[in-house]
């Protein structure tokens, strides 16, 4: 699926979320397991194709519930339909007794006053407003609660009478396995600050690349 271009009242293009967290991703831990992979005599590229499948399985089925419609089961073979089927009947579960209702979905922001934009995977409602992100990862990792605040970010300034009240919420498929967590947060102070600094390095970064050209 294409990504968005986003672009201020102006047309100025600005960066995405993932665009400007992904400038200064750690990338140690996915060159140490690629070479790993190759030690073992396998092809990191498949091995990671195959890996990803049981998480995005599990997101799809959670993507066409969420939206009611059919899921395609075609693209997957029975052993990552079995991981994936595991992992959504524990979303089911954690959904029903959690009382959460999906009030919004893939909604697309862009903040004129941080100059940045990106989609929200939903918002949730059981009394008060949530932020809810799905992830297909091994791990929680401390740049995903980045992402997470500044998609709280975005919903704030651009609707600033739904106050998020509820928290945020990080629903994660694994890879591997297609295990089920669900994590919450009652606010991401640390994660915003975070992110808004990384906001302005990418600014620097982009000017210093030109001048060391």
């Amino acid at each position: 699926m294409a990504h968005p271009r986003y672009k201020l009242a102006d047309g100025t293009t600005v960066p995405s979320v993932t665009t400007i967290l992904g400038r200064f991703k750690d990338a140690g831990g996915l060159i140490h397991w690629a070479w790993t992979q190759g030690m073992e005599g396998k092809d990191y590229r498949e091995t990671r194709d195959s890996a990803a499948t049981a998480g995005t399985c599990a997101h799809a089925m959670v993507e066409a519930h969420i939206r009611g419609k059919t899921f395609d089961p075609l693209p997957y073979d029975a052993e990552t339909l079995e991981k994936a089927n595991r992992s959504f009947g524990a979303f089911l579960e954690w959904a029903q007794s959690s009382h959460l209702k999906p009030a919004h979905t893939e909604c697309s922001m862009v903040s004129e006053k941080h100059r940045f934009g990106g989609t929200l995977d939903t918002m949730f409602i059981h009394g008060k407003l949530a932020l809810g992100d799905w992830k297909t990862s091994n791990n929680i990792y401390s740049d995903m609660l980045g992402q997470v605040a500044a998609y709280g970010k975005l919903w704030e300034e651009n609707r600033p009478t739904e106050p998020i009240e509820g928290g945020y919420h990080i629903i994660r498929f694994d890879k591997t396995h297609g295990d089920f967590a669900h994590h919450w947060y009652p606010e991401l102070e640390d994660g915003w600050q975070y992110f808004r600094l990384i906001r302005e390095a990418y600014d620097f970064d982009k000017r210093l690349k030109k001048r060391a050209a």
